[in-house]
């Protein structure tokens, strides 16, 4: 393969491959972009998150997840985590208190208690709100739980889609990192 040609892998679970394309055709930023993505106990919609990010984002997103308290991942979180080839089993639970002083780029609350919570975060200027409903609360027998669990990943799954090409975009403009208060 030409120098000049980089090879884009395609992502998993992408209806479209992503072709050859000239190196400086699309220009990255030359530092990764900082995600903090939040929900209120950090054990699925987050950690989700996180794991797809850290996956399928490359060298333009670094990403973090925490909760507005702490409760330990889900094993359904893990297990449907698994079943798409992403291992999260090493992230833990976290609060956003371990990240204030941090500086990010985008802050990203995934459920509606934890936008209550948090509903303006100091200095940043990217914050987005993907309201989706807590896998944790399903009821029924262990495989409907886990249904329940399949839908959510999916959910965050196609919102990162479109989050991962625009957000990665160096030609759009790009809000300065400030720090969380």
């Amino acid at each position: 393969m030409p120098a000049f040609l980089i090879q884009a892998e395609t992502l998993p679970l992408l209806d479209q491959p992503l072709h050859f394309v000239e190196a400086n055709a699309y220009p990255f930023p030359m530092n990764k972009r900082r995600v903090l993505f939040v929900c209120t106990h950090n054990s699925a919609r987050s950690q989700m998150a996180e794991g797809m990010l850290r996956a399928w984002g490359g060298d333009e997103f670094e990403a973090f997840s925490a909760g507005t308290e702490a409760t330990g991942i889900k094993p359904e979180t893990i297990q449907v985590m698994d079943e798409i080839g992403i291992d999260i089993s090493g992230q833990r639970s976290k609060t956003i208190d371990e990240f204030h002083g941090q500086e990010f780029e985008w802050f990203i609350t995934v459920c509606d208690e934890a936008q209550k919570n948090c509903p303006v975060l100091p200095g940043v200027e990217e914050m987005a709100h993907w309201s989706i409903e807590d896998p944790s609360a399903a009821s029924g027998t262990p495989e409907e739980r886990v249904e329940a669990f399949r839908r959510v990943r999916d959910r965050i799954r196609n919102r990162l889609r479109l989050f991962i090409l625009a957000g990665g975009r160096a030609d759009l403009p790009t809000p300065e990192p400030t720090v969380l208060g």
